[in-house]
């Protein structure tokens, strides 16, 4: 299509959904420090809509909406409504649904309007993208007509296509591998930064303590990447590298939008914290993989860890049951235990800061590789019911069984991040 270029395939470090487990959580852009809490915007009002509203009248404005109780006047909540399945299409419209349940990016387009983000001259699609997603969003949460309830995304499907070719047909497409294309796609669309700096090439001073370099890090990072998406959704992971002959540690940092967590057992159940375990667990770097220990000046055996620098907001998991190496061997089906109350990452905080996530979303996959299909279950992030999003059909659902054993994507919120405040380090 003329005048609208394919949008580029990430960056190495914006690895998919299917590469190994430690390169797969390097990508692109962070912003809540494990040991150094970051300015967090202000919520207002917790009404959603309660009417079709116009552009000038969003959700969430107390001087606009007059405290609704997100309610229309049959008494059932907002946002309940169904994504028309055009032909294998449940990958996108679980995706979306886990989105429009995500309360600050909620906020961010009904309420906000990003007036000011939108149509950037530096995005390929200038702005189409995020516009064709907003209104989607919007009329998701607007409808109060009974014959609304069912919405279609054919408009975003047809975007999102010309834009990325190997999303053409209608075969089915991996949720995750969509949602880091759709989140950095519509980053692209408001990135604050919209003339190009020329890129820093010097590596960071390695005389630096951990936490500058992570500071330098992330500022290098928002000089090229900086936007709404990168607020919510991106962290910061951080490598140590040791040398096992002289001792020496040295340590990177690397921007992540979502963590793909590798299953420690092909069946039965195991925890969520197992997973981040494997993660996270010392990996002995010799033979063919010896890194170059800088103070040996040598190739050395080494050992090489990940923690979390910095937490996101918005924490995407990917549980990885179809790693390349079980891609031949079917999908992993092994029940992963998650609570839904609350999880504690401290244990793999680089500064072993609390923290904790409250579970919002959960995107499942049944079925095969080639033949399958995704469901969602989310949080209403007004009355905190539990539904299962499934194409047209929504339902509540009790809480207990939102852990259906069939978990592909999850997403959490930082617990009291509405709340919190500090100044940030860049």
């Amino acid at each position: 299509m003329t005048g609208v270029r394919t949008r580029p395939s990430p960056p190495p470090s914006a690895t998919t959904g299917r590469a190994s487990a430690k390169q797969t959580a390097r990508q692109a852009s962070p912003e809540f420090l494990a040991d150094e809490p970051l300015a967090l915007p202000s919520e207002e009002a917790s009404a959603p809509p309660n009417t079709r509203l116009s552009h000038h009248s969003l959700p969430g404005n107390p001087s606009e909406d007059g405290g609704g109780t997100g309610s229309e006047s049959d008494g059932r909540p907002l946002g309940l409504t169904g994504l028309r399945n055009t032909g294998n299409t449940c990958f996108l419209n679980t995706v979306v649904q886990c989105l429009s349940n995500t309360r600050a990016l909620h906020d961010y387009i009904l309420r906000d309007g990003r007036s000011s983000d939108a149509s950037m001259p530096a995005a390929a699609t200038k702005g189409s993208l995020m516009n064709t997603f907003s209104a989607l969003i919007r009329d998701m949460w607007t409808s109060s007509d009974e014959t609304e309830r069912v919405l279609t995304t054919a408009p975003l499907k047809s975007m999102i296509q010309r834009l990325a070719p190997r999303f053409m047909g209608s075969q089915q497409q991996d949720a995750q591998e969509f949602l880091r294309y759709l989140l950095q796609g519509l980053h692209e669309d408001v990135n604050r930064v919209t003339s190009r700096p020329k890129p820093i090439t010097t590596d960071i001073d390695d005389s630096l303590s951990a936490s500058q370099k992570s500071m330098e890090a992330w500022k290098r990072f928002l000089r090229l990447e900086n936007s709404k998406f990168v607020d919510l959704f991106v962290g910061q992971l951080k490598a140590t590298l040791r040398c096992t002959v002289c001792g020496h540690a040295s340590v990177t940092f690397d921007p992540f939008w979502d963590l793909s967590l590798p299953i420690p057992s092909r069946s039965g159940q195991v925890r969520l914290q197992a997973c981040f375990d494997l993660f996270t667990k010392e990996e002995v770097l010799d033979g063919d993989e010896k890194p170059t220990c800088s103070k040996c000046q040598k190739r050395q055996k080494c050992t090489r860890s990940l923690s979390i620098q910095k937490f996101p907001r918005i924490l995407v998991v990917h549980l990885k049951r179809f790693s390349p190496q079980e891609r031949f061997r079917g999908k992993l089906n092994t029940t992963v235990d998650f609570s839904v109350n609350g999880l504690d990452l401290s244990p793999y905080s680089a500064g072993q800061t609390p923290c904790r996530y409250s579970l919002y979303g959960v995107a499942n996959h049944s079925g095969t590789l080639l033949s399958g299909h995704y469901t969602a279950h989310c949080r209403h992030p007004y009355t905190a019911e539990w539904y299962e999003y499934n194409d047209s059909r929504v339902h509540v659902m009790d809480q207990r069984n939102v852990n259906s054993g069939k978990a592909y994507v999850l997403f959490f919120e930082l617990a009291g991040s509405k709340h919190r405040s500090g100044s940030t380090h860049v």
